[in-house]
């Protein structure tokens, strides 16, 4: 099993690149959207989080409201570690669970995680970053998402900068350009993943460390 870390800034076009990852046989392990699964109503982490911050994290229909959580615990470096400390270790294990599913083959996984060079460390043998200049990346938020420029900015300024990212990366996918520039670049990218040694069997764990990063990247 070949394992490729996949991440990017807010705005960058990484679920694009991974979507298209997916249609030349790639696993796509997305790590916000598994944790938007274990956030569910009824699983062990949505009870949790609800005991901790009570139920005014919650929306009307009795869903998590992520932006409540978000205007809780990010002015609050110690309710932010405590979220932390329930949510990154299920998630971390349920990453673990689908690799291993995966173990003894072929398959070529990805794991499309948005805090790679953050926060945890995984069993990988490469890491593609897709870049663009944080300009690019405002704008696409603003128009595309229709968020405010002071919120995409203050978000993109939570994440690892552009420059930390790229002093990580073993590829590059540059999306600054057009959706035919990035198209021209994924044949590349699968080239090189394919090409990488697979991972240990035995590697397939996140740290046992309790990640308590001052970012909460899934909660949104």
């Amino acid at each position: 099993m070949i394992v490729v870390g996949l991440t990017g800034g807010i705005g960058s076009g990484k679920s694009t690149v991974s979507a298209e990852l997916a249609k030349r046989g790639a696993v796509v392990i997305d790590a916000d959207a598994t944790a938007r699964e274990l956030q569910q109503p009824g699983q062990p982490v949505f009870t949790a989080m609800v005991e901790a911050f009570g139920d005014g994290i919650l929306a009307a229909d009795g869903t998590l409201d992520r932006l409540a959580v978000a205007q809780l615990v990010f002015p609050n470096p110690e309710l932010l570690k405590q979220l932390n400390a329930i949510t990154h270790p299920a998630i971390g294990a349920e990453i673990r669970r689908r690799m291993r599913e995966h173990a003894g083959t072929d398959r070529v996984v990805v794991l499309d995680v948005p805090l790679l060079i953050e926060s945890a460390r995984y069993p990988i043998t490469g890491i593609a970053v897709v870049d663009v200049p944080v300009d690019v990346a405002v704008q696409r938020l603003v128009d595309l998402r229709g968020m405010d420029e002071a919120d995409a900015r203050a978000r993109i300024a939570r994440q690892a900068t552009r420059e930390e990212r790229l002093a990580k990366a073993d590829f590059v996918i540059d999306n600054s350009g057009s959706r035919a520039d990035l198209a021209a670049q994924i044949d590349p990218l699968w080239d090189w993943m394919t090409s990488l040694e697979p991972v240990a069997d035995g590697d397939i764990r996140l740290t046992d460390a309790v990640d308590t990063s001052p970012i909460n990247k899934h909660l949104f």
